[in-house]
């Protein structure tokens, strides 16, 4: 059967469409492996540091090395314990299932549609609950843990990727050449948004750094 010119451009977008979403499938299960397993360690570390800090009010958290990255000064704020109990906790528990999901997906495991759906959930708190984070390290605490840090720096792009296959296959709403425009371009938003908390942090604690030059 032969396709009129009319449908040529339509086949032509389906073909650009699966091409662009070929290396999320290949990608995403390792980023889910080893963004899950870097945000687990930082999240141990931090647990390791809060028992000692608990242990000992007089301890110093070996992450902190001056008067902005002080782990130590966040850790004894009410912001890192947001839900009654250490954050690190929750971070021990969410990058294992997520370490997890990658390891799965690796393996071959057939994931169905809810499957990326609740780690669509699990991503979007958590980029929500980093972005609280940084919003009260910045402006509340006025000091930086470099552990969380790392936290941050990974639950980024777990949401970001997550989110971006999640609209390609239809799981999310989205209009399909909006969707397939992002994707092309996907790690422009990602740059872009790690420049700007960058800019943030050197803005807010610009009278310390500037010491430093």
């Amino acid at each position: 059967m032969r396709l009129s010119p009319a449908d040529l451009p339509e086949q032509d977008e389906e073909t650009a469409g699966a091409a662009q979403a070929a290396p999320f499938a290949r990608m995403l299960p390792w980023l889910l492996l080893v963004a899950g397993s870097i945000g687990l360690l930082a999240a141990f570390t931090l647990a390791v540091e809060k028992i000692a800090l608990l242990k000992d009010p007089a301890y110093v958290p070996g992450c902190s090395l001056n008067p902005v990255l002080s782990c130590g000064s966040v850790m004894s704020t009410g912001q890192a314990e947001a839900f009654g109990f250490p954050n690190p906790l929750l971070g021990i528990a969410a990058f294992a299932m997520v370490a997890a999901a990658g390891a799965a997906l690796l393996a071959g495991t057939v994931t169905a549609r809810w499957f990326w759906l609740a780690l669509q959930t699990g991503v979007t708190f958590g980029v929500v609950f980093v972005h609280w984070l940084i919003y009260q390290s910045l402006y509340v605490i006025g000091a930086l843990c470099p552990y969380c840090m790392i936290v941050w720096a990974v639950t980024i792009p777990l949401f970001w990727y997550v989110t971006l296959r999640n609209l390609h296959h239809g799981h999310l709403p989205g209009p399909r050449r909006a969707v397939q425009a992002v994707t092309g371009l996907h790690t422009l938003p990602l740059v872009l948004w790690f420049l700007t908390i960058t800019t943030l942090i050197g803005i807010e604690f610009w009278s310390y750094w500037s010491t430093l030059l």
